[in-house]
């Protein structure tokens, strides 16, 4: 799904836009799972008009709302209210150092599935909980809603995903909606997996490390339930890097520049007995923004910190792991074996 741009939001409100009214049972739910503590701040992400901020401030929160969109930024302060502060922030692109506050008792987020990078965003919110605190997303979900809403949705493996790695992950029916109250940010251990037994023909292959300009790596979450690298198959002839460069255009339609593409090191593992070679390829230099060409195959892309790498909640496909170690050396504890060959420009 191709995520909305702030100009298209502003556009989505000007033109008199809207979303689903906090319900009767949202209310509920969130006085009965989140009440506000004495002293209690929330953020509220993508507060939009302002209509939950406004609710949570009534219910004894000081409330930090934040939206992309000085279109609805300047309508929600325009409703008037109090406890709440508003300010335009882009919860994907701007830093969180730029909120007042270190912390707060609640995170809410009502339109997940607009979110693009959600495990980057979501590493980061996690780190902006006080002990005791509760990150709360509502969100309708793919089953229920008609096929022409079902972008703005999620589905039960995006529900899994997002409730991975806490605690405590308590999920709620709001009228037709999903409320889910997630607790404890749990520490996860990195599993590394296979995707099944590849097919004989071709056991070799590139996996592409590209960053982008914030030093971010491009991870894929695939059909089969593991996040991988771009990469594939070497086509009959050619070489490591060519195959990078087209692996990388197919499946998330970036184009790298050969010229700043490298082949860091060959890497020889096996899978059901075979031997598998992959080629680990840098990309430095690369134009576009990934999109999912593949849906058969992969879920979506999303830009990941190399830090967050050894805590992912899923598994990370092990010749990933193995192309990933070669590029950040040490980053990812408790590799499987693999025999590296580094490669020496010379």
């Amino acid at each position: 799904m191709a995520q909305p741009r702030p100009e298209e939001w502003d556009a989505h409100y000007a033109r008199g836009g809207r979303f689903r009214p906090l319900g009767p049972a949202e209310r509920r739910l969130l006085a009965e799972h989140v009440p506000a503590p004495a002293g209690g701040r929330c953020l509220d992400v993508g507060c939009g008009l302002g209509e939950l901020a406004r609710h949570l401030a009534a219910s004894g929160y000081r409330v930090d709302a934040v939206d992309r969109s000085a279109v609805a930024l300047a309508e929600a302060r325009g409703a008037g209210g109090t406890g709440v502060t508003y300010r335009r922030l882009d919860i994907e692109r701007d830093s969180l150092d730029r909120l007042p506050q270190d912390a707060y008792d609640l995170i809410t987020v009502r339109l997940w599935a607009f979110v693009r990078d959600r495990t980057r965003v979501l590493g980061r919110l996690r780190e902006r909980l006080r002990p005791g605190g509760a990150l709360c997303v509502i969100t309708p979900v793919v089953g229920a809603v008609p096929e022409r809403e079902r972008g703005g949705a999620l589905d039960e493996e995006e529900i899994g995903l997002l409730c991975a790695g806490w605690e405590s992950a308590g999920r709620y029916d709001a009228g037709g909606l999903a409320l889910l109250v997630l607790r404890g940010p749990a520490p996860a251990a990195l599993v590394c997996a296979g995707k099944g037994r590849p097919t004989a023909h071709a056991l070799t292959g590139a996996g592409v490390v590209v960053t982008d300009a914030a030093g971010r790596v491009l991870l894929g979450w695939s059909a089969r339930g593991v996040w991988e690298l771009p990469g594939g198959k070497n086509e009959p002839g050619e070489d490591f890097a060519a195959a990078a460069v087209r692996e990388l255009e197919e499946e998330t339609s970036l184009r790298a520049d050969p010229a700043g593409t490298r082949v860091r090191a060959v890497l020889m593992d096996s899978v059901d007995g075979m031997p598998r070679v992959t080629a680990a390829v840098r990309v430095t230099a690369f134009t576009g923004e990934p999109v999912v060409t593949e849906p058969r195959l992969m879920r979506r892309w999303e830009w990941h910190e190399p830090a967050d790498l050894p805590g992912l909640t899923r598994p990370l496909f092990t010749p990933s792991a193995h192309v990933l170690d070669t590029v950040w050396p040490g980053l990812l504890p408790g590799l499987p074996p693999v025999h590296r060959y580094p490669v020496t420009r010379t």
